[in-house]
């Protein structure tokens, strides 16, 4: 039978408690800092925080940092929360990667959700670099890590994942990966980045995916030090990624032509971004 953990508080193991649980139990965590790295294995959890300004879940690793194993962390290893689980639904709270300074120390992710049927709602998270990763990795990655990461992070399968009112705050390429996620009503903040350009998203969808990044009904914000025109709303970080705009409203820190290719790739010719109602101004190649 299902049962309630009432309440968890910072003082608690929170990795010892999600291990602990069983799938359809509710995690009830209190007000405050949970400063730990964790890892959710077991399916169908409810965690609830007090409010996403009042329960934090926070930690600090970073790509360029070197790990137990005498390696670096590499993006990939450096969340402070993994959701590894399916069916798992994440309410009032934060998840954030303070390490800062991506500039020397690299990606910095807050989140990973390597799992189907994801929901997440009234939540903040914030990072700068990489803030979002949502799995699956892309086809390439999964055989290049093979030995590096375990099997749980470099799965090849389906990942649907629902964000509903949620903030989530980055600088660069700070919502990324090949995961068929629904922005519902959520505020996406740009943050100040030394090279005073940006990426919200950075989809890397196979060209089978016929679902790929949605953000309906989003707005698009900055911190007041973000420059006009400095913001690109996505770039494909592998052929064929896969973004969609909906009614969305954007600050004047987007840039007017909306997307990026990708440096010096011709993605342009690949890449999938719809936008709906069109605007514009926008780069040719957008739909």
């Amino acid at each position: 039978m299902a049962k309630s953990y009432n309440t968890i508080t910072p003082f608690d193991n929170l990795q010892e408690v999600f291990d602990r649980a069983c799938p359809g139990d509710k995690i009830q965590l209190s007000e405050g800092v949970f400063r730990i790295k964790a890892t959710i294995f077991v399916p169908g959890l409810t965690i609830c925080g007090a409010g996403s300004d009042k329960t934090i879940i926070v930690w600090d690793d970073y790509a360029n940092k070197i790990h137990a194993d005498g390696k670096e962390y590499n993006t990939f290893r450096t969340w402070t929360l993994a959701v590894c689980a399916d069916h798992v639904t994440m309410e009032d709270l934060a998840v954030v990667n303070d390490a800062l300074h991506p500039e020397t120390k690299g990606q910095e992710v807050a989140l990973t959700v390597y799992a189907d049927d994801f929901h997440m709602r009234n939540c903040r998270l914030t990072s700068t670099q990489d803030t979002l990763f949502l799995g699956p990795l892309p086809a390439d990655l999964i055989e290049r890590y093979d030995g590096f990461l375990p099997d749980h992070l470099r799965r090849d399968m389906r990942c649907r994942q629902y964000f509903d009112g949620c903030l989530i705050e980055g600088t660069v390429d700070f919502i990324f990966g090949c995961g068929e996620t629904l922005f519902r009503s959520c505020e996406i903040r740009s943050l100040y980045d030394v090279r005073e350009v940006g990426y919200a998203a950075a989809p890397a969808h196979a060209l089978e995916q016929t679902e790929g990044f949605t953000f309906k009904n989003c707005c698009f914000t900055a911190e007041p030090s973000v420059r006009d025109g400095s913001i690109y709303l996505a770039r494909p970080w592998r052929d064929y990624g896969l973004c969609r705009f909906e009614d969305c409203a954007y600050g004047s820190h987007i840039s007017p032509l909306g997307f990026d290719k990708w440096n010096d790739t011709d993605r342009d010719r690949t890449a999938r971004f719809y936008e709906t109602p069109a605007v514009s101004g926008r780069v040719k190649w957008v739909k």
